[in-house]
């Protein structure tokens, strides 16, 4: 049984019940809105036998880095790989049962094949660019889907999700002003794309352009807060800019509202809320009892060791807030985690696991220790995934703890480094004027 996807895909197993559900589905993820988990489940539902749901239930699950997903996400394959298909949809397959068991990189080179072959397929180059977000392969989130850019038009549907990945893309290689152009221009094409949303934002960090930001971000705050399960990152670009401006009420605010009012155990979120609160307690502001409670919600997820990003904001709760058996038990899971064959080993090994000693160090004010294990992962951090603006903390930590060191030297060549990388940076200015203070 056939049906066609609104690019003219085959979908094998699937009737126009299913496909129904499995396109609204898809266009939830594109924009992240929704229930997208419901609505394959409902093709699924629909169509036991649809290849093309189970992958994209196993890609939902499989993208999100949590350990408990994993098994879903394993799930997923196994039921499509006794499908069949056809060979497109075999790629997919492939892809997800890589991706299932830690091989992101393996999972990734799959997708890039399978989008040179057919480069109409959205899921696929969706999948691909999420995971050359998780990996850090800023080339690739801007070639990836620049090399299928020619076979779109803005008639089709979805275009509006491969021009905002391609802004993005361009945003993490450093073309601002292309990726701004496209950002808004999906922005209008669809005003739900919360990804293309936070291109334009990243675009305006990245440049220093704070008040702008927060122009953009809060003048159509509920196109991309409306049942969005992306809001939560938006949110943390707006306290971002407002941070810079040393506007800290403004960011506590934004914490203590829509970014952790509510407390919630998905990590893509917490990651927010430590992000966050660890450029506050650098800055050394009153944060009260908000570490507890991220820190709180962090425990269970101490043991997992599945992705290291996500253990650097864990020990960043856990140092907040002061704990020392939730931060024993993740380096534990790290020393585990660095044994296995998956490709969480290797950013472990090279990234997490230094500077999640690092930050630990930092806690305990052995400010040279953080120096020293930092500084070799200034070249190399991408390699475990998240963006630029992600991983400006590990720099915002390194001259923090020069600052406090009293390596004076080291402060002043950091700080004139960030000067000369962010000139209308705020921030910049004031590590400035401290390093220069403390010469």
């Amino acid at each position: 049984m056939y049906h066609r996807d609104a690019v003219g895909l085959s979908l094998t197993g699937a009737s126009q019940t299913g496909v129904v559900a499995y396109q609204r589905a898809q266009r939830e993820l594109q924009c992240f809105v929704g229930d997208p988990v419901a609505s394959v489940d409902q093709a699924i539902a629909a169509d036991p036998g649809f290849v093309m749901a189970h992958v994209l239930k196993g890609y939902l699950y499989g993208l999100s880095t949590e350990r408990d997903a994993m098994a879903i996400a394993q799930s997923a394959h196994r039921a499509a790989a006794a499908l069949g298909g056809t060979s497109r949809e075999r790629s997919h397959v492939a892809a997800l049962g890589q991706l299932a068991t830690g091989g992101w990189h393996e999972a990734s080179r799959i997708l890039a094949e399978l989008t040179t072959d057919e480069p109409r397929d959205a899921l696929a180059l969706q999948a691909g660019h999420q995971i050359d977000f998780f990996t850090g392969d800023a080339p690739m989130l801007r070639d990836r889907i620049a090399r299928a850019m020619p076979a779109w038009s803005d008639e089709m549907a979805g275009y509006h999700a491969i021009v905002g990945m391609q802004a993005f893309g361009l945003e993490e290689m450093g073309d601002y002003a292309h990726a701004e152009a496209l950002g808004r221009q999906a922005v209008a094409l669809e005003p739900r794309d919360g990804w293309a949303q936070h291109a334009v934002a990243h675009v305006m960090e990245m440049q220093s352009r704070q008040q702008d930001g927060i122009v953009w971000m809060r003048s159509n705050t509920d196109n991309w807060t409306k049942d969005s399960f992306f809001q939560t990152h938006n949110w943390w670009h707006l306290a971002l800019f407002h941070y810079e401006l040393g506007d800290i009420e403004a960011a506590r605010d934004l914490f203590d509202g829509p970014i952790f009012g509510k407390p919630n155990s998905v990590v893509f979120n917490m990651v927010d809320a430590s992000a966050l609160l660890w450029r506050l307690h650098l800055g050394g502001h009153d944060l009260g009892d908000r570490w507890s409670a991220l820190a709180a919600n962090w425990m269970p997820k101490a043991k997992d060791g599945n992705y290291a990003f996500n253990d650097v904001h864990a020990m960043m709760a856990f140092v907040g807030a002061g704990l020392v058996g939730p931060a024993r038990d993740l380096l534990e899971a790290q020393q585990h985690a660095m044994q296995g064959s998956d490709d969480n080993a290797r950013f472990t090994r090279d990234i997490g696991h230094p500077l999640v000693l690092a930050l630990q160090a930092f806690g305990e004010g052995r400010y040279g220790e953080a120096i020293r294990l930092i500084e070799p992962l200034r070249a190399i951090a991408h390699r475990f995934g998240g963006s630029h603006a992600q991983r400006d903390v590990i720099e915002l930590t390194l001259i923090e703890a020069a600052l406090r060191s009293g390596n004076d030297a080291l402060a002043s060549s950091l700080s004139a480094a960030r000067m000369a990388a962010r000139p209308e940076s705020p921030l910049s200015a004031l590590f400035v004027r401290r390093a220069d203070f403390s010469v």
